[in-house]
């Protein structure tokens, strides 16, 4: 059975983004394939060390977000990344031959450093991408669902794994990435993706109000005057929502959008009362965690243990491929 090793840095509350890029796929596949989410705290340090307690905030906010959107913890191992010293463990051993020139190259960092205005990066932030393969590699995952900004990473994933099993011995299979539908969904401002960092989103346990306002200022076919003149969805943010949250109803639109014969706002109100349909669900069962804080708490201890367990396993081959398993278990 093929191994989902998959998860989110706790920088803050998942958005549409999220689900339509990941967690969307994650919760079809818990069904089919042995599944791990890593609550990313360590890596949110990356950005965050000055602020820990808004890491310890967003660790269980989300945790809620798995939930409600469908996570099964009967399915799914939820488990907390620095919980799992073995994940750091792993992290030393890779970062002894993977070249800071092959990290500074990595366009994923090369984009978020830009964004951040980073002159100078620290070393936690450049070597990222080797605290990631050892997140995919601790379990021995062999498939990644991800957005397609991060498959840079994984492609350095693979060349770790290649370079480990060169080096010493056969350990681990290189992972694939699995993207899905929806690579990249465009931020509410039209400006590239949806994103956390840049507010430009619609969260995950936003209510109908707040979709309704956040719709109202979103960007939308800059050529449109008038609302019966013809529109070009192929350059609309909001046609976009349309294509990867209701699917069956987005010909039509595009098709009177193209003819002129539904204006922005009714386009947009469409798109809320399908975005509040999708989101209803998930409202109810945050609601039902939301009452029992306990069991999400101990969610994610029981995922966390049954995720070292694996780990320990992990780095005694590891360790015995490398020869420093100097007293044996």
């Amino acid at each position: 059975m093929e191994r989902i090793l998959t998860g989110d840095r706790v920088t803050g509350k998942l958005h549409l983004g999220h689900y339509a890029g990941s967690l969307k796929k994650r919760v079809e596949l818990q069904h089919q394939m042995e599944t791990f989410l890593l609550l990313a705290d360590v890596q949110a340090l990356t950005t965050h060390f000055q602020n820990p307690d808004l890491v310890r905030k967003h660790l269980r906010l989300v945790a809620l977000d798995y939930l409600a959107a469908g996570i099964d913890p009967e399915k799914a191992v939820l488990c907390v990344q620095s919980l799992i010293p073995e994940i750091a463990e792993l992290t030393v051993f890779y970062s002894m031959f993977v070249t800071v020139s092959s990290l500074r190259h990595n366009p994923t960092t090369k984009s978020e450093a830009e964004q951040r205005g980073y002159d100078d990066l620290y070393y936690g932030f450049l070597g990222y991408p080797v605290s990631q393969a050892a997140d995919i590699t601790f379990c021995k995952a062999t498939l990644v669902p991800v957005g397609d900004d991060q498959i840079p990473h994984i492609e350095q994933t693979r060349k770790i794994v290649r370079r480990f099993n060169s080096l010493y011995r056969p350990v681990f299979e290189e992972p694939r990435a699995l993207v899905g539908d929806t690579s990249r969904l465009i931020g509410l401002d039209g400006n590239g993706k949806m994103s956390k960092s840049l507010g430009n989103g619609i969260e995950l346990d936003a209510s109908a109000e707040e979709i309704k306002d956040k719709l109202k200022k979103a960007k939308t076919d800059p050529s449109r005057i008038r609302k019966d003149d013809p529109g070009h969805p192929g350059i609309c943010p909001v046609f976009t929502y349309h294509e990867a949250f209701l699917a069956e109803e987005a010909p039509e639109i595009r098709e009177r959008c193209e003819r002129g014969s539904i204006g922005c706002t009714a386009c947009k109100e469409k798109l809320a009362e399908g975005l509040n349909a999708l989101l209803e669900p998930m409202r109810e069962r945050r609601a039902y965690y939301e009452a029992k804080p306990a069991e999400v708490d101990e969610i994610l201890q029981s995922g966390t243990a049954r995720a070292r367990g694996i780990g320990r396993e992990t780095m005694r081959e590891v360790r015995e491929a490398m020869g420093i398993d100097y007293f044996g278990r």
